[in-house]
Protein backbone atom coordinates (compact mmCIF):
# COMPACT_ATOMS: atom_id res chain seq x y z
CA UNK A 1 0.00 0.00 0.00
CA UNK A 2 2.78 2.45 0.89
CA UNK A 3 4.65 1.49 -2.28
CA UNK A 4 1.60 2.33 -4.40
CA UNK A 5 1.12 5.72 -2.71
CA UNK A 6 4.83 6.48 -3.13
CA UNK A 7 4.73 5.50 -6.81
CA UNK A 8 1.67 7.66 -7.46
CA UNK A 9 3.26 10.61 -5.63
CA UNK A 10 6.48 10.29 -7.65
CA UNK A 11 4.52 10.11 -10.91
CA UNK A 12 2.53 13.21 -10.02
CA UNK A 13 5.70 15.11 -9.11
CA UNK A 14 7.28 14.09 -12.40
CA UNK A 15 4.24 15.28 -14.36
CA UNK A 16 4.13 18.58 -12.49
CA UNK A 17 7.81 19.43 -13.00
CA UNK A 18 8.56 17.79 -16.35
CA UNK A 19 5.37 18.28 -18.29
CA UNK A 20 5.80 16.49 -21.61
CA UNK A 21 4.58 18.25 -24.73
CA UNK A 22 5.65 21.72 -23.67
CA UNK A 23 7.65 23.29 -26.49
CA UNK A 24 10.38 25.68 -25.37
CA UNK A 25 10.81 28.85 -27.43
CA UNK A 26 13.72 28.80 -29.85
CA UNK A 27 16.41 31.42 -29.41
CA UNK A 28 17.32 31.38 -33.11
CA UNK A 29 15.26 32.39 -36.14
CA UNK A 30 13.34 29.57 -37.78
CA UNK A 31 13.21 29.31 -41.57
CA UNK A 32 11.07 26.69 -43.28
CA UNK A 33 10.82 26.38 -47.03
CA UNK A 34 8.45 24.03 -48.79
CA UNK A 35 9.48 24.36 -52.46
CA UNK A 36 6.58 25.40 -54.64
CA UNK A 37 4.32 26.00 -51.63
CA UNK A 38 5.64 28.54 -49.11
CA UNK A 39 8.64 30.14 -47.43
CA UNK A 40 8.27 30.84 -43.71
CA UNK A 41 10.65 33.00 -41.62
CA UNK A 42 10.02 33.27 -37.89
CA UNK A 43 11.92 35.56 -35.53
CA UNK A 44 13.41 34.02 -32.37
CA UNK A 45 10.81 32.78 -29.87
CA UNK A 46 8.04 32.71 -32.47
CA UNK A 47 8.36 29.01 -33.31
CA UNK A 48 4.97 28.36 -31.72
CA UNK A 49 3.35 30.45 -34.47
CA UNK A 50 4.38 27.86 -37.04
CA UNK A 51 1.21 25.76 -36.87
CA UNK A 52 -1.03 28.83 -37.30
CA UNK A 53 0.94 30.04 -40.32
CA UNK A 54 1.06 26.59 -41.93
CA UNK A 55 -2.72 26.33 -41.53
CA UNK A 56 -3.08 29.74 -43.21
CA UNK A 57 -0.88 28.51 -46.08
CA UNK A 58 -3.10 25.45 -46.52
CA UNK A 59 -6.22 27.60 -46.53
CA UNK A 60 -4.80 30.03 -49.12
CA UNK A 61 -3.79 27.15 -51.40
CA UNK A 62 -7.30 25.71 -51.15
CA UNK A 63 -9.02 29.01 -51.90
CA UNK A 64 -7.03 30.49 -54.77
CA UNK A 65 -4.44 28.75 -56.97
CA UNK A 66 -4.60 31.11 -59.96
CA UNK A 67 -2.98 34.18 -58.36
CA UNK A 68 0.71 34.73 -59.06
CA UNK A 69 1.56 37.99 -57.25
CA UNK A 70 -0.21 39.88 -54.49
CA UNK A 71 0.38 42.95 -52.39
CA UNK A 72 2.09 42.36 -49.06
CA UNK A 73 -0.41 42.21 -46.21
CA UNK A 74 0.58 43.06 -42.62
CA UNK A 75 -1.19 41.74 -39.53
CA UNK A 76 -0.90 42.24 -35.79
CA UNK A 77 -1.45 38.78 -34.27
CA UNK A 78 -2.42 38.18 -30.64
CA UNK A 79 -2.04 34.46 -29.99
CA UNK A 80 -2.14 33.39 -26.34
CA UNK A 81 0.07 30.38 -27.05
CA UNK A 82 2.79 32.54 -28.59
CA UNK A 83 2.43 35.66 -26.42
CA UNK A 84 3.26 33.71 -23.27
CA UNK A 85 6.92 34.31 -24.11
CA UNK A 86 7.10 37.93 -23.02
CA UNK A 87 5.29 40.06 -25.60
CA UNK A 88 1.64 40.83 -26.30
CA UNK A 89 1.59 40.31 -30.06
CA UNK A 90 3.73 39.65 -33.08
CA UNK A 91 3.70 41.08 -36.60
CA UNK A 92 3.00 38.92 -39.63
CA UNK A 93 3.65 39.83 -43.28
CA UNK A 94 2.18 37.67 -46.04
CA UNK A 95 2.54 37.93 -49.79
CA UNK A 96 2.60 35.72 -52.85
CA UNK A 97 5.29 35.89 -55.52
CA UNK A 98 5.30 33.69 -58.60
CA UNK A 99 2.68 31.47 -56.97
CA UNK A 100 4.73 30.91 -53.79
CA UNK A 101 3.44 32.14 -50.42
CA UNK A 102 5.94 34.12 -48.35
CA UNK A 103 5.49 34.59 -44.59
CA UNK A 104 7.56 36.68 -42.18
CA UNK A 105 6.78 36.86 -38.45
CA UNK A 106 8.64 39.26 -36.16
CA UNK A 107 8.36 40.74 -32.72
CA UNK A 108 7.39 44.42 -32.61
CA UNK A 109 9.91 47.10 -31.75
CA UNK A 110 9.44 49.31 -28.72
CA UNK A 111 8.67 52.37 -30.81
CA UNK A 112 5.87 52.96 -33.30
CA UNK A 113 7.83 51.95 -36.41
CA UNK A 114 6.27 48.50 -36.63
CA UNK A 115 6.77 48.08 -40.35
CA UNK A 116 10.53 48.58 -39.94
CA UNK A 117 10.60 45.28 -38.06
CA UNK A 118 9.41 43.50 -41.15
CA UNK A 119 11.57 45.66 -43.38
CA UNK A 120 13.97 42.76 -43.65
CA UNK A 121 11.10 40.85 -45.24
CA UNK A 122 11.44 42.87 -48.42
CA UNK A 123 15.22 42.63 -48.49
CA UNK A 124 15.98 39.11 -47.32
CA UNK A 125 13.00 37.18 -48.68
CA UNK A 126 11.39 39.14 -51.50
CA UNK A 127 14.70 39.65 -53.31
CA UNK A 128 14.84 35.87 -53.78
CA UNK A 129 11.47 35.93 -55.55
CA UNK A 130 11.55 38.51 -58.34
CA UNK A 131 8.47 40.55 -59.04
CA UNK A 132 7.85 40.73 -62.78
CA UNK A 133 4.07 41.06 -62.82
CA UNK A 134 1.45 43.45 -61.54
CA UNK A 135 0.03 42.84 -58.07
CA UNK A 136 -3.55 42.17 -57.15
CA UNK A 137 -5.06 42.79 -53.75
CA UNK A 138 -4.74 39.25 -52.39
CA UNK A 139 -8.17 38.99 -50.81
CA UNK A 140 -7.62 35.22 -50.48
CA UNK A 141 -4.73 35.89 -48.10
CA UNK A 142 -6.74 38.25 -45.90
CA UNK A 143 -9.75 35.94 -45.77
CA UNK A 144 -7.56 32.87 -45.04
CA UNK A 145 -5.77 34.61 -42.15
CA UNK A 146 -9.11 35.81 -40.76
CA UNK A 147 -10.74 32.38 -41.10
CA UNK A 148 -7.88 30.43 -39.49
CA UNK A 149 -7.58 32.99 -36.69
CA UNK A 150 -11.28 32.59 -35.89
CA UNK A 151 -10.93 28.79 -35.88
CA UNK A 152 -8.02 28.93 -33.45
CA UNK A 153 -9.33 31.75 -31.24
CA UNK A 154 -6.53 34.12 -32.27
CA UNK A 155 -7.11 37.87 -32.46
CA UNK A 156 -5.76 39.59 -35.54
CA UNK A 157 -5.78 43.13 -36.85
CA UNK A 158 -4.94 44.05 -40.42
CA UNK A 159 -2.34 46.82 -40.61
CA UNK A 160 -1.77 49.25 -43.47
CA UNK A 161 1.33 51.16 -44.48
Amino acid sequence: MIETATLITLCMLYLIFFRPGKTPPLENPLVIERPGEYHLSLAPQLNLAQSFIEQVASQVRLSDESVENTDTHFFEVRDNQVTAHGFDFYLLAVTRRNGMLLFQAARPQNDSRQFDVIGEFSHAVLDRFPDDEAHISGEAIVSAVTYVAQLRGIKIKALTD
